[in-house]
């Protein structure tokens, strides 16, 4: 009897055992309905909605390179399909994490992005997890980055197909597009919803809050009331789109312009009244010194991710909404932009190097225009320059980092050599920054420039080789305070928009502006193309403003430095720039060898792929691509 009642005990367990077993979950995930009982396990997926927002800016290829801030040094990477207009339905070019739609073998495409949001929002409004405060919170960051998925890709593409559901297997995927009107109006929704839910709530940086909604509504605002989204000044401006069978796709076929003008002026006020105590030094009433007005324009770029003792951390304030780092994860490009854009004689890698034209549209400090006409400014071209220029951009001469720490004792003077030098004897030297360097020759700038903007100055930075942790700011108070000067110029409020435009002139050391007027909005737009250098904003500008053919479609200029001996003088070895010793001259030139920049008004637009044209018949192509 005992044998057979532990033998009954032994089935028993092992029959348990087996329906435990088939029972077990796996170990390394977590099931959608479990999800959505716990708020921890909620909020990790939300958590995993921001990798749609990449690397911020800070990809090796800039969005600067597509515009005439910057070009991008190493070939073959698509950059040129696009500036020089060959971009089609089946050859793209480069592509962005933050603008990709459709399929290109990954699944980092908005529409992956916005699907996650759909889904997330969909299960929080069900969530069983007790604790509202936190839902409401992951709801409004769930509707923050539907609106601004939704908002990259109408700067790119108009409007576009509007999905606010999750779609499930075997459903009907053929949609329209939107029209560019109601992509406006349900982005804008979305903010308001995401404003709603996150006001009053502390947010850790790199999350949403109701201020980076509110950036973000202020934005698509100003967008909305652009020329390019104005179908009757579009068409009075480019014949292609005037010959665009859907023109309600690209923007506004009618209504009252002077209303849309009035909304982005009240939505970039109302971030500006709600956030007035984190706007960096705009309370000034006059110009700071020169050298303030640099060390505030690199504590902005700085973001409060440097710990140089010669910047101002309090800046960090500027930032609405930012894309952080983690020193403890190798998050390669925004950590490294430093490597990707520093010099090659300094083992970087040259990525993103500002061209001429930007360079010469930094006024001198008393606020001219640069002007290479002028003899004192040919001969001496970044001597007496806006201070942003300083704290933007490296050039011949420039004083940077200790160049030992990973160069060598070449350069004990620490200076970035992007010329060539007489050595006598008709030999003349290549800067150790240049593509004939002695350091490294492949990766050096060819326009005799470097990007320094969001390079962390800390001297113990050995870009190539050690991380920094500056944050990408997509939006900063700075732009709210722009968008508002913007629209006020457009409302004939031009006091207003002079007030607002010197308190950041101030801030950078230059002189107030007095001009009204034409005159006034052109002022404002050089103040905005310096200002917000490097920060994904003048492809965008020059585009809605629609003055791209003579900005983003002009051929580029390089510069070309040359120190000759002085009659009598002999060089120093090492060399270091000498002006008792070298006449330098400073010519520019067209190149177009990189790129052979042209403008086609299809770029107005970016074009729809020609798989998702194939997939879904009811797309309509934007004009010049079919």
């Amino acid at each position: 009897m005992k044998k057979i009642l532990f033998c009954v005990l032994i089935v028993s367990i092992a029959g348990a055992c087996k329906r435990d077993f088939l029972n077990t979950k796996p170990l390394d995930k977590v099931s959608s309905a479990d999800a959505w009982k716990d708020g921890a396990l909620a909020e990790a997926f939300i958590t995993g909605i921001y990798a749609g927002l990449g690397q911020g800016g800070f990809d090796e290829q800039m969005l600067a390179s597509l515009s005439d801030e910057a070009v991008f040094t190493h070939p073959s990477r698509g950059i040129n399909i696009i500036n020089e207009g060959t971009l089609n339905p089946s050859n793209l070019g480069w592509v962005n994490v933050n603008y990709r739609w459709g399929k290109d073998g990954s699944n980092n495409d908005m529409y992956a992005k916005i699907r996650q949001t759909n889904l997330a929002l969909e299960n929080l409004r069900i969530a069983t997890f007790n604790d509202k405060p936190l839902n409401d919170r992951l709801q409004g960051e769930s509707h923050f980055m539907r609106a601004f998925f939704y908002h990259q890709l109408v700067r790119y593409y108009g409007g576009v197909p509007i999905i606010d559901r999750s779609y499930g297997l075997g459903e009907d995927y053929s949609v329209s597009r939107n029209t560019w009107e109601e992509c406006v109006n349900f982005i804008v929704k979305e903010c308001d919803s995401a404003i709603l839910l996150l006001k009053g709530k502390t947010m850790a940086p790199g999350r949403a809050s109701d201020l980076g909604a509110m950036a973000l509504k202020s934005r698509m605002l100003l967008y909305a009331a652009s020329d390019l989204h104005d179908m009757p000044t579009a068409k009075s401006t480019s014949t292609l789109i005037n010959g665009f069978s859907k023109p309600e796709l690209l923007g506004y076929v009618s209504g009252d312009r002077t209303a849309r003008w009035t909304a982005a002026k009240n939505a970039a006020k109302a971030v500006m009244d709600a956030a007035s105590t984190l706007g960096y030094k705009l309370n000034l009433t006059a110009p700071v010194t020169a050298a303030e007005g640099k060390k505030n324009y690199i504590s902005l770029a700085m973001g409060g991710g440097s710990k140089s003792g010669d910047v101002d951390k309090v800046a960090e304030s500027e930032i609405l909404f930012g894309r952080y780092w983690t020193a403890a994860k190798d998050e390669y490009a925004g950590m490294y932009v430093g490597l990707t854009n520093g010099p090659n004689g300094y083992h970087n890698w040259a990525g993103n190097t500002p061209v001429q034209q930007l360079v010469d549209d930094y006024e001198m400090m008393d606020g001219t225009s640069f002007d290479w006409s002028n003899t004192t400014h040919k001969a001496q071209p970044y001597i007496n320059r806006d201070p942003r220029f300083y704290a933007s951009i490296l050039y011949d001469g420039a004083d940077w980092k200790p160049r030992d720490k990973i160069s060598g004792n070449v350069d004990p003077a620490n200076q970035i050599q992007t010329g060539k030098y007489d050595q006598g004897g008709g030999t003349f030297l290549p800067g150790l920054d240049t593509r004939q360097s002695s350091i490294e020759n492949w990766n050096g700038s060819w326009t005799g420039y470097y990007m320094r903007k969001f390079i962390d100055p800390d001297p113990n930075i050995v870009d190539n080789t050690t991380r920094q942790t500056i944050p990408w700011p997509f939006f900063r108070y700075t732009e709210v305070v722009m968008n508002y000067i913007e629209a006020c110029i457009e409302l004939g409020e031009f006091t207003e928009a002079r007030n607002w435009l010197n308190k950041i002139r101030f801030r950078a050391g230059m002189p107030a502006v007095t001009e009204t007027g034409a005159a006034l909005k052109d002022r404002y737009r050089k103040e905005r193309r310096i200002e917000l250098a490097y920060e994904d904003q003048r492809y965008h500008d020059c585009r809605r403003w629609m003055i791209a053919p003579t900005t983003l479609g002009r051929k580029l200029k390089y510069i070309d430095v040359v120190g000759t001996l002085k009659p009598g003088a002999t060089p120093p070895s090492p060399y270091k720039r000498d002006e008792t010793r070298y006449n330098y001259t400073y010519t520019p030139l067209e190149v177009n060898s990189q790129e052979n920049r042209k403008w086609d008004d299809k770029m107005y637009f970016r074009p729809i792929t020609l798989d998702e044209m194939n997939t879904n018949s009811k797309l309509v192509q934007n004009p010049g691509y079919n």
